[in-house]
């Protein structure tokens, strides 16, 4: 018998089968159609999000400056604003979310890899702390000491569980 009983909590094993979550794990699956809309839209955004579409949006507008400086001042500015900004600054801000993203998504994957490693950390301090436990039995019971068990506490209930769900496993109140 150990004098304090660990009940784990219970987003530890759930956590261990399902890993950090991933963009791909996001995308719809539900229909063919939702999977095969999400992989067009994936590309096309992929294509539309790189500095090579914008040097060629921006290219392609270069085709209309002319017309847009015969128009005079206000041609050119309905130009700059409609032609220029909306095709080139489009592409230039996915690839600059795309790259924010990719630094988001490392960080998530830094702060579950902490986790794990906080989590070994306190399994680690467990066990040293369940061979304290039988240390300190073993002296108690060469000098005659009675040792007291502290019922441990329940951990909290899961998101979404039913209540009551995190007693269900625990040891017995």
């Amino acid at each position: 018998m150990s004098l304090y009983q660990h009940v784990p909590h219970p987003h530890i094993a759930r956590r261990g089968q399902e890993g950090p979550a991933k963009t791909a794990d996001m995308l719809p699956r539900q229909t063919p159609v939702q999977r095969f809309n999400a992989r067009v839209a994936v590309r096309v955004t992929k294509m539309v999000g790189s500095m090579w579409c914008a040097y060629l949006f921006g290219l392609f507008d270069l085709l209309s400056l002319p017309a847009a400086i015969r128009g005079g001042i206000a041609t050119i500015v309905a130009w700059i604003a409609q032609t220029f900004l909306q095709l080139v600054l489009l592409s230039i801000i996915m690839v600059g979310q795309d790259v924010q993203s990719k630094a988001a998504d490392k960080r998530a994957e830094d702060t579950y890899l902490d986790a794990e490693a906080v989590l070994h950390e306190a399994q680690q301090i467990q066990a040293h702390l369940a061979a304290q436990d039988a240390a300190i039995e073993a002296i108690a019971a060469k000098t005659g000491v009675a040792l007291v068990t502290v019922p441990a506490e329940a951990p909290p209930a899961a998101p979404g569980a039913a209540p009551g769900a995190a007693a269900a496993g625990g040891p017995p109140a």
